[in-house]
């Protein structure tokens, strides 16, 4: 008896560290937060570049300029949507459910909706790079075109990848609200054979 009980001690002392460990992964979501910092400083640099050569850029070059700032905001996004809804399903939740400010999203995005979210954005970050390498296209030269067809293909590989998860998960899905429709039918069924004898 004394044996099994020092075995039970020590499993769940075990699984208590276990279960802590999570806390190892905050660091590095905290690291994530200070990225944007990072981001936020290439962006405000190249919102001032564009601002000093708003007077003398062509057309081309300002719409060139946007793209980049637009780039560099959705990549902002995806970094908040990593960091809340990371920290939030594997280390901890956040209690400011009375926030005023507090996104609706949070809280309900679980893993399978965070890498959808996640290839979206990969996508828009995807398609806004290919626009600003074909908006600066200028002449054509075999390299060039090399480059141009890689990046095309490589955005059509993560257009098709988070099409594919998408139906999994809602196969996936699927698959679970017809097994759970079906177990609670077998025992209304079971009790009505039931009340027959």
């Amino acid at each position: 008896m004394a044996e099994k009980t020092v075995i039970k001690r020590v499993e769940i002392f075990l699984e208590s560290m276990l279960f802590s460990s999570r806390w190892l992964l905050a660091p590095f979501y905290f690291g994530l937060a200070l990225a944007l910092f990072v981001l936020l400083i290439k962006f405000l640099m190249e919102l001032l570049h564009l601002a000093q050569t708003a007077f003398v850029s062509t057309e081309s070059d300002v719409i060139l300029g946007l793209l980049t700032l637009v780039d560099l905001t959705l990549t902002g996004s995806l970094l908040i949507i990593v960091i809340f809804s990371g920290y939030e399903n594997f280390v901890s939740r956040m209690d400011h459910s009375t926030h005023g400010d507090r996104p609706e999203w949070m809280g309900t995005i679980d893993f399978a909706a965070l890498k959808l979210k996640m290839l979206s954005s990969i996508v828009a970050i995807s398609a806004v790079q290919l626009l600003r390498q074909f908006m600066s296209l200028g002449t054509i030269t075999p390299e060039r075109e090399k480059e141009l067809f890689w990046l095309v293909i490589i955005h059509i590989v993560f257009v098709v990848s988070s099409v594919l998860l998408a139906l999994s998960d809602r196969i996936a899905a699927g698959g679970h609200g017809s097994a759970e429709a079906s177990a609670s039918e077998v025992p209304a069924n079971a009790g009505t054979k039931t009340s027959g004898h």
